[in-house]
């Protein structure tokens, strides 16, 4: 939706972050949560999955990064950096080889420092090994890894990636008993969570319930942060700012206050002290109901330019939907709109803190946040409306937000809206925003548009004397080429981008592949070979020589190199081991590879004529007609030149009742 944060401040004259949250840099202006942060850290280090879970604004994510991150950080364990899921990258997604996009966001926020060429194609298992760490006496460390508002894993996932996902990450764990994660995501999203989570086991997994703060632990979040900046405030005015936000628990036994909004009241507190105050009086405290009107007139200005409609229009659905004559209400989220307005945009206000959901008789429904909000509501007005911001910083982060939510007509309106606002001095953003219009062409099957997008980045990034990033760009445009059949191009590109990254193993394997469907597997394998001199491990290149080979007849070199990869690799790298297998008259073992390969790529005429080829040699000759039929017919991407000859042989097996000895597709 955009990013509706309290703009980026210094901690050294903001003790209160607002809406957004508190982060490391915050760690000694965090109150209210020693206990939650003690037990949290101690069960994360002893479980193998932990679940942290509350209502939105609770405070899950301070709870992580503010307090548990550096309570650990005097202990004995490997934890590596908080992850997250976001598929929005302006990284060139096309220059990456075959791969799953929510693994290489977390693998991505995990390695922060690490090119995502260098993290594609590898699994969430490789990468764990690779962080086997030991302590001063040589004793193996835990690693800690934790996933951060896991529940976009679960609103608008694509369902064909985010099943694999979790395979793979439950697959992982299981062989990485050292491992333990932590996952963090909304209460009505629990369920969800906990199905994937005890695919491990139930009893490897823990939950960790996280309430809103009581009247105590919210008096500590008030006056300590400003006792920290040689400020004074006199805990009776406090109490009666906690007096006026304070709610019934859920199950009405306590009173509670909600964290993101004593945070927005905090933050308007400090904005309007006096320079020269050192004790606060009651003059100076806030009204409270201004302060939330400001925090609605920020939501719904923001949610309203994200999604191209009108504050007021959003402020008539608030106040008919839940400030009816009965009072409050809840409404049922339908499939595709709530009470009128489209799910999108509620997903929005929802993550502005101005409304809540929750699943109740097996329905999500949503509410108002707070009794509180209902006087703010009511009070907007069209005169009040903040000018929303229309910097390109402002539209590129915007962009990648709604792509991150799964809303890429927004993403592309928003990065168009950046490239429209860019001057002479904006030349980064405007690259940025291109490559990420370019991902987004390239996510909806629109090649050429994002051969367009890409070759305007590459320019710009050209300008600014950005080597690496034209690389990349080459690099998807080359793979781009690849997939039209434009080989002689395709190669052209990756050559020059191999010129700018000659030491990129993924921009190397892509030309490898590149020479390979022009018909030059000598030179493809000398680039190959090259990248696994230098680096034995990089995957794109053992895939790629793998089904070389296994196209040559080599199988038992094939063998080699693909029994190295994930044996979750693409129905690509699946289909030439099937062949090597059948090559080296392992029958049994090459049918078995080739279970459910042919549904995963119906389209791709490389993968259909090596599964004609393997059942060629396993002796079904009609089987491997049709095959190489459909083979020749395949567009996504089509067969090579130099492989059509034996396409067509193979085709016209049953008409001839014979099966000729099989041959290499060697050009």
């Amino acid at each position: 939706m955009g990013s509706l944060t309290s703009p980026p401040d210094d901690p050294d004259t903001f003790p209160y972050p607002g809406l957004r949250p508190f982060v490391e840099k915050d760690r000694g202006r965090f109150f209210g949560r020693d206990e939650e942060v003690r037990e949290l850290a101690r069960m994360w280090r002893r479980t193998r999955i932990t679940v942290l879970y509350g209502e939105s604004g609770v405070g899950k994510t301070s709870l992580i990064r503010a307090g548990v991150l550096p309570w650990l950080a005097r202990e004995a364990a490997n934890v590596l950096p908080v992850g997250a899921v976001s598929r929005a990258f302006t990284f060139p997604a096309a220059a990456l080889p075959e791969h799953n996009p929510y693994t290489l966001a977390l693998l991505s926020s995990w390695s922060p420092t690490e090119s995502p060429t260098m993290l594609s194609g590898m699994s969430i298992g490789a990468f764990l090994r690779r962080q086997r760490r030991t302590g001063r006496f040589g004793e193996p460390l835990p690693t800690l890894v934790a996933i951060d508002r896991a529940e976009r894993l679960f609103r608008n996932a694509d369902p064909d990636l985010i099943g694999p996902f979790f395979d793979e990450l439950i697959e992982a764990l299981k062989h990485r008993p050292d491992t333990h994660l932590l996952l963090s995501v909304r209460e009505d999203h629990l369920e969800d969570a906990l199905q994937i989570v005890k695919l491990l086991g139930s009893e490897f997994c823990a939950q960790f319930p996280l309430p809103p703060l009581d009247r105590r632990r919210a008096l500590g979040a008030i006056v300590r942060p400003l006792e920290d900046v040689g400020r004074r405030l006199d805990p009776e005015l406090a109490a009666q700012v906690i007096d006026a936000l304070v709610l019934p628990s859920a199950d009405g036994s306590a009173e509670v206050v909600e964290p993101v909004l004593l945070q927005v009241v905090c933050r308007s507190l400090w904005e309007r002290l006096p320079a020269d105050a050192r004790v606060l009086t009651d003059r100076m405290l806030p009204d409270l109901t201004e302060a939330l009107e400001s925090l609605c007139a920020h939501v719904v200005t923001a949610v309203a330019a994200n999604h191209g409609t009108r504050p007021g229009n959003l402020v008539s659905w608030l106040r008919d939907t839940f400030l009816r004559p009965s009072g409050r209400v809840a409404v049922h989220e339908g499939s595709t709109h709530t009470s009128g307005m489209a799910n999108s945009v509620v997903h929005s206000i929802e993550d502005g803190y101005l409304v809540k959901g929750r699943w109740r008789d097996g329905a999500r429904w949503y509410e108002l946040r707070h009794p509180l909000l209902i006087a703010p509501i009511r009070r907007l007005v069209t005169a009040q409306w903040p000018i929303p911001p229309s910097d390109p910083a402002g539209r590129l982060t915007a962009a990648k937000a709604a792509l991150s939510d799964g809303d890429i007509t927004l993403a592309r309106r928003h990065a168009e809206g950046a490239v429209a606002a860019c001057d002479r001095g904006d030349m980064r953003i405007r690259g940025e925003a291109e490559s990420l219009l370019g991902n987004i062409a390239n996510e909806e099957g629109d090649v050429k548009g994002a051969i367009e997008h890409y070759r305007t980045a590459a320019s710009l990034f050209e300008a600014l004397q950005d080597t690496p990033s034209v690389g990349r760009l080459l690099a998807a445009v080359g793979r781009l080429r690849l997939t039209q059949g434009k080989r002689g191009e395709a190669v052209e590109d990756l050559e020059a981008a191999v010129g700018r990254m000659p030491n990129d193993p993924t921009v190397q394997a892509g030309l490898g592949r590149a020479l390979w469907y022009a018909g030059q597997p000598k030179a493809a394998l000398a680039v190959l070979d090259g990248v696994l001199r230098r680096d034995g491990d990089a995957p794109e290149a053992l895939r790629a020589r793998g089904e070389i080979l296994a196209d040559l007849g080599e199988a038992a070199s094939a063998l080699r190199d693909l029994d190295r990869i994930d044996r979750r690799a693409s129905p690509s790298a699946r289909a030439a081991r099937a062949l090597a297998l059948a090559t080296l008259s392992k029958v049994e073992a090459a049918r078995r590879e080739l279970d459910d390969i042919l549904a995963e790529a119906a389209g791709s005429g490389p993968v259909l004529l090596r599964a004609a080829r393997t059942e060629r040699l396993c002796g079904d000759i009609r089987a491997a007609a049709r095959l190489a039929a459909r083979a020749l017919d395949a567009d996504d991407p089509p067969l090579p030149p130099h492989q059509r000859a034996e396409a067509v042989q193979v085709s016209r097996l049953v008409a001839f009742g014979t099966s000729p000895a099989p041959r290499s597709t060697h050009p």
